[in-house]
């Protein structure tokens, strides 16, 4: 119900979001849309209209003078020609400018007005509009509202020794309100109907544009229900064709890794709960044999003889110890599985390493009639690594090839140096893996012998895998049933800057 609420709000505001920009798109498009329609009003107006000043002039001044005998307008003239224009185009007004470009008259000014006396017209648009012979759209200055420019006709006149121009205004302020009015009142009455019809048609049109683009959206909120719901085998399908490619897709990814995560948990937990028996017979085993010994010690030790409470003696004494390095393996294991243990790296000498563990480990392989041999060039480079580490790994590989290395067998301890690291290999002559099981003697309580179970805590080679891990190297297996067993690894060879 949530998702559900979420996915309607969010169409709602894309809806919205659409809906604010098509309005102000709308307004947008409106405005610039009056704003050029009235440009292309007047520049055709003025094209049209450009040689107007100079046929009055070619045809009234011909045979009339637009002054008398004293230098005074002819007002009669200036009237009919006002009176032929406004019979044609009342829009128009008819001004006579003197070279300076002051009003001189016109039918539609008061002329006893104060005001009247001090109207003067910007020179610089006529001139440029006579230059270019009204080619160009120009805008002159309305002598009724010296604040407002419009469009005109404009042509320099000489006669009787008087010279001027006549200024035709194209747009005048009557015809200019009353077109407002009827633009506004059209303007007001089609906007509003098609705004509503566009609004109307680009809804719908905007609903099905936003249905059809979150259709993918749709199938990601689906899946991720299905998700929650349990249902954690549920993908969605050819992700990387939907319209959100990649979100399709990291939501499937992120699907099969909490779903891998999960398996991890699970598997976690499994071994967990094995690890947990099998701690319980290893630790119950040497704890019973401790017990029991005790307890016969106890019961019988006036009727023992010496050699036989030594014997005892002894067995408690070998099952503590077994004991106790189970313990101290369960430790050292735990804490290299949680991380606990960082590598402490400097720059050592495996060689002499190596002869210490040869020489550590001489007297235990000659009591089992071991030859334990030690092969290596006679200059090794240093390594860097973690050199307690790396010698608990080692002696934990020894332990391995001497507890299964029968009498008479073999043990060699080789370091072969490569180019930039070296080679650390712990050979026996024993009975070997089979190869179905070579993956398994890592793992926890997976100690194998030639292939079978063998009762005992395994963790040697499992804390040999996570401290050579630790190191970014890895701890390879060679064998083969009844021909011995190579385990070996790498450490990098320190570079001297």
């Amino acid at each position: 119900m949530k998702n559900n609420i979420l996915s309607v709000r969010f169409i709602l505001k894309l809806s919205l979001s659409f809906l604010a920009i098509l309005l102000l798109a709308g307004i947008g498009y409106t405005i610039t849309s009056i704003y050029l329609s009235n440009k292309y009003f007047y520049e055709t107006t003025q094209r049209l209209h450009a040689n107007l000043a100079q046929d009055l002039i070619e045809e009234k001044f011909k045979d009339t003078h637009p002054f008398d005998s004293t230098g005074t307008v002819n007002k009669a003239l200036f009237g009919d020609i006002m009176h032929d224009m406004m019979a044609v185009n009342r829009a128009i007004e008819v001004y006579l400018l003197d070279n300076s470009g002051n009003v001189q008259y016109s039918v539609v000014l008061d002329h006893d007005a104060p005001e009247t006396k001090q109207k003067k017209v910007n020179l610089d648009p006529i001139k440029k509009f006579i230059n270019e012979k009204g080619t160009s759209y120009t805008l002159g200055d309305d002598p009724k509202d010296l604040s407002k420019q419009t469009i005109f006709s404009a042509a320099h006149f000489k006669k009787d020794g008087h010279e001027g121009y006549v200024y035709i205004i194209l747009a005048g302020e009557d015809f200019l309100a009353t077109r407002s009015d009827l633009f506004n009142s059209y303007f007001m009455r089609l906007g509003l109907g098609g705004s509503v019809l566009t609004l109307i048609f680009a809804t719908l049109l905007g609903l099905l544009a936003i249905w059809y683009l979150t259709r993918s959206l749709r199938k990601i909120i689906y899946a991720a229900k299905r998700f929650q719901q349990g249902d954690l085998e549920y993908r969605i399908e050819n992700a990387e064709k939907t319209d959100l490619s990649n979100v399709a897709s990291t939501y499937n990814s992120m699907a099969d890794t909490i779903l891998s995560d999960i398996e991890k948990i699970k598997s976690v937990e499994q071994l967990r709960q094995e690890l947990i028996a099998n701690i319980s017979h290893d630790l119950r085993t040497p704890l019973s044999i401790i017990q029991g010994y005790i307890e016969t010690l106890h019961m019988k030790n006036d009727e023992l003889s010496a050699e036989e409470r030594a014997q005892y003696l002894k067995t408690v004494t070998r099952s503590s110890e077994r004991l106790s390095k189970l313990v101290s393996q369960l430790f050292e294991y735990s804490k290299l599985e949680a991380n606990q243990i960082q590598p402490e790296k400097e720059p050592f000498l495996i060689s002499e390493l190596a002869n210490d563990i040869h020489r550590n480990y001489s007297l235990l392989a000659e009591q089992k009639n071991i030859d334990l041999k030690l092969s290596m060039a006679d200059s090794v480079p240093l390594v860097f690594a973690d050199i307690s580490l790396v010698e608990r790994a080692i002696q934990n590989l020894m332990d391995n090839a001497l507890k299964f290395t029968p009498e008479g067998g073999e043990v060699t301890v080789k370091i072969e140096s490569e180019n930039d690291h070296v080679e650390v290999i712990i050979q026996d002559s024993g009975p070997g893996i089979k190869k179905d099981n070579q993956a398994l003697i890592f793992e926890r309580y997976r100690q194998t012998k030639a292939g079978e179970q063998k009762e005992g805590a395994g963790l040697g080679l499992a804390i040999v895998k996570k401290i050579i891990e630790i190191h970014d190297s890895k701890i390879k297996v060679f064998s083969k049933p009844n021909e011995g067993t190579s385990f070996s690894f790498s450490l990098p060879v320190y570079a001297v800057n």
